[in-house]
């Protein structure tokens, strides 16, 4: 008799969501690729694709996967008992793509150069045994029936509100982190002379 509603979320990105390890997390792993590809924009570095950023993934708004969930709270005659996919179809885009779409934006943003990619295998950047998954779109299906939802904001949308936020929050700390870490790279070079 236990009652339930299961919230299955694909790739959900926005404002706030994700960190900068060894800026305001730890610096102990791999973050999600929009953390990982925003570092490397505001760091000005190239932007990893590993496996040549072959695969492809849906990202949703943070606001509108806030909205599917808030209906399954407040209607829980349809949400209970059900597990439903909180993504967006229709913001599907191979991380080569993604990179691309994130350099362009970027530059336009700030003004700065159009970055860079390279590409590395999977072992090479996860370790031995790494695996993926080519494609992961979620059914939309149930979530449209049960609670009539269906995620309105697109990806370049998401996208710009979630960059700008980045570089709002990160830009001057990653600066600061640079300069304390070319000071500290110049020291033994001025006790030599």
């Amino acid at each position: 008799g236990l009652k339930f509603t299961i919230v299955r979320p694909y790739n959900w990105i926005g404002p706030r969501m994700d960190y900068i390890p060894g800026v305001d997390g730890k610096d102990d792993g791999q973050p999600r690729v929009l953390a990982s590809f925003m570092t490397a924009l505001m760091k000005g570095e190239p932007l990893v694709l590993v496996n040549g950023g072959e695969v492809f993934r849906t990202f949703c708004f943070v606001e509108d996967a806030c909205d599917a969930v808030m209906r399954m709270i407040e209607h829980p005659d349809k949400s209970s008992g059900h597990a439903f996919n909180v993504g967006n179809p229709n913001n599907n885009i191979q991380i080569s793509k993604l990179a691309e779409l994130m350099i362009n934006m970027y530059s336009k943003i700030t003004g700065k150069p159009k970055g860079t990619t390279v590409s590395i295998s999977g072992e090479e950047y996860y370790g031995k045994g790494y695996e993926d998954s080519d494609l992961r779109i979620p059914s939309m299906k149930l979530v449209k029936k049960q609670l009539d939802w269906t995620p309105p904001t697109s990806l370049e949308t998401a996208m710009e509100a979630t960059m700008r936020v980045f570089i709002e929050k990160y830009s001057d700390k990653l600066a600061n982190l640079k300069r304390s870490a070319d000071e500290a790279a110049a020291a033994p070079a001025k006790k030599a002379k």
